[in-house]
C-alpha cells in the first residue's frame, strides 16, 4: 500500500492536466490566405506554459531549472522549446531530464500563442515580453501564395523544417481546423514499430528497414534516412515515429517513405501539430 501510495504521490508531481491546444492542419493549395500570417516552424519540442509550471502537450511537467523560468509571465503562453535548425536530439535529451538540467541554458522557448487572450494574433502576441529564454516567434504577413512559396524555400535552404500559417484575423482557438496549417515540400506522418526487416549488402547484419503500422493499420516498410548507428540499434518495437513521404502510390501507400526521427516519448512533442 506505501508503495502504491508513493507511486501515485511520483505520478502527481510529474504531471499535470493535459493543455488544450491548438494543432496544425496540412495546408491545401486552393485555401485563401492573403493576409494571412506566416513564421518558420521550428523543430524543437511543444511546451505549455500555465503560468506556473511548464507542461509537455501530453500533460508532463519539464524539469526546468529556476534560472529558465524566472522571468516568465503569470499568464499562459504556448511555443516551442527550441536551440538552432538541425539540433532535435539535443533539445529531446535535455528536456526530458527528470531534474533540472545545466543544458536548459542552451534552449530558448519560442512564443507563437497567448492561450486564453483577447483579441487577434497580433494584439495577443504583444503581450510577450522577450527575455533570455523568453522569444517572439516572427509573423510575417503573407501578400500572396508566390510571397509563401519564397518564403518557404528560403526556410527549407537554411535547414528549417518548414512554414506555418495562420489568419491572425480570428481570436484564440485550439484544435484543429483550416485556419492554421503547415506547409512544407513534404508530408509527414506518424507511424509505430511493429518489425524488422534484415539488410543486405554493406548493411548486412543490420536492419535494412522497419516494419511499421500506419493510423488505419496498413504495414509499410520505411529503409531511407536510417544512420548506420540506428540499423545497429534500431528504434524499439512499439516505438513511434515520424517519417516523410513524396505523395501516394497508386495504392494508397506512402511514396518514397523516409525516417526522420523517433518521436520524444515522453513529452509528446508535435511541435503545433
Amino acid at each position: 500500500m506505501k508503495s502504491l501510495i508513493l507511486t501515485l504521490l511520483f505520478s502527481t508531481l510529474l504531471f499535470a492536466q493535459k493543455p488544450d491546444l491548438l494543432l496544425l492542419s496540412n495546408y491545401e493549395e486552393e485555401q485563401n490566405i492573403n493576409g494571412w500570417y506566416m513564421s518558420e516552424k521550428l523543430d524543437g519540442v511543444r511546451a505549455y506554459w500555465d503560468g506556473n509550471k511548464l507542461i509537455s502537450r501530453s500533460g508532463k511537467l519539464f524539469a526546468t531549472p529556476d534560472f529558465f523560468t524566472k522571468d516568465f509571465p503569470k499568464h499562459n503562453l504556448d511555443g516551442e522549446l527550441w536551440s538552432k535548425r538541425g539540433d532535435f536530439e539535443a533539445i529531446v535529451s535535455i528536456v526530458n531530464q527528470k531534474s533540472p538540467h545545466p543544458g536548459w541554458d542552451n534552449i530558448t522557448y519560442n512564443i507563437f500563442e497567448v492561450p486564453q487572450s483577447d483579441g487577434n494574433l497580433t494584439t495577443r502576441l504583444s503581450k510577450v515580453i522577450q527575455s533570455n529564454y523568453v522569444k517572439l516567434i516572427l509573423q510575417i504577413k503573407i501578400q500572396n501564395k508566390e510571397h509563401l512559396k519564397e518564403f518557404l524555400h528560403k526556410i527549407e535552404r537554411l535547414g528549417g523544417e518548414g512554414v506555418v500559417i495562420r489568419d491572425g484575423s480570428l481570436p484564440y482557438f485550439t484544435g484543429r481546423g483550416k485556419n492554421a496549417s503547415k506547409v512544407k515540400s513534404y508530408i509527414d506522418d506518424e507511424c509505430i514499430v511493429v518489425g524488422y526487416n534484415r539488410g543486405n549488402g554493406k548493411f548486412q547484419d543490420m536492419v535494412g528497414s522497419l516494419s511499421c503500422r500506419l493510423k488505419d493499420k496498413r504495414v509499410i516498410k520505411i529503409g531511407s534516412g536510417l544512420s548506420e548507428k540506428e540499423r545497429v540499434n534500431p528504434p524499439k518495437i512499439g516505438t513511434l515515429i515520424t517519417f516523410k513521404y513524396y505523395g501516394l502510390t497508386s495504392k494508397g501507400n506512402p511514396r518514397f517513405p523516409v525516417f526522420m526521427r523517433v518521436r520524444e516519448l515522453t513529452t509528446s512533442t508535435d511541435s503545433h501539430e
